[in-house]
């Protein structure tokens, strides 16, 4: 894997939901997602508490970002992680990078547990994800049904050494 060149992460901004918004929909078309179409900017504001996105000169070539489990206060460090990549720029380490400053601006944000979920075949992403130090807690069979077929999702954690 060669290592992403001049990228830099910075904080999500208002601003950059259409480029998020479209390497979001590469990975709806990739059936990386249970998602059909992204949603509006304000519906996914709203869900999503921690976001970052890398850019290459001055294009938006991947975004991360952590959402909530529950409302209720006993989960208030437990979070998702959702992490996509330009498809252009798969390859080059910019998932890692995404995944790797989430992983440390949520342990100064006092986050406890990280999850993830991804389909079986999603292969790639779950190397990421055990090469980060998540493991699988289980598959859940069936889980979801998109176009009308029943999937599976692995579902991995990364717990904090530090909380």
């Amino acid at each position: 894997m060669t290592v992403a060149t001049r990228i830099e992460l910075r904080d999500l901004r208002p601003d950059d939901w259409p480029e998020v918004a479209r390497i979001f929909e590469e990975g709806i078309r990739a059936h990386s997602t249970f998602a059909t179409e992204p949603p509006s900017w304000e519906v996914w504001d709203e869900a999503h508490s921690l976001r970052i996105v890398a850019e290459s000169g001055r294009e938006v070539v991947g975004w991360a970002a952590l959402s909530p489990v529950s409302k209720r206060h006993v989960y208030r460090g437990v979070v998702e992680s959702s992490v996509y990549v330009a498809e252009s720029e798969r390859g080059r380490g910019i998932g890692r990078a995404l995944m790797q400053e989430l992983i440390e601006r949520a342990e100064r944000e006092g986050i406890w547990t990280i999850e993830a979920a991804m389909f079986p075949e999603n292969e790639a992403s779950l190397e990421l994800h055990r090469s980060l130090g998540f493991r699988v807690v289980g598959v859940r069979e069936r889980i979801g049904e998109r176009d009308g077929i029943w999937r599976d999702t692995v579902l991995l954690e990364r717990r904090s050494k530090e909380i």
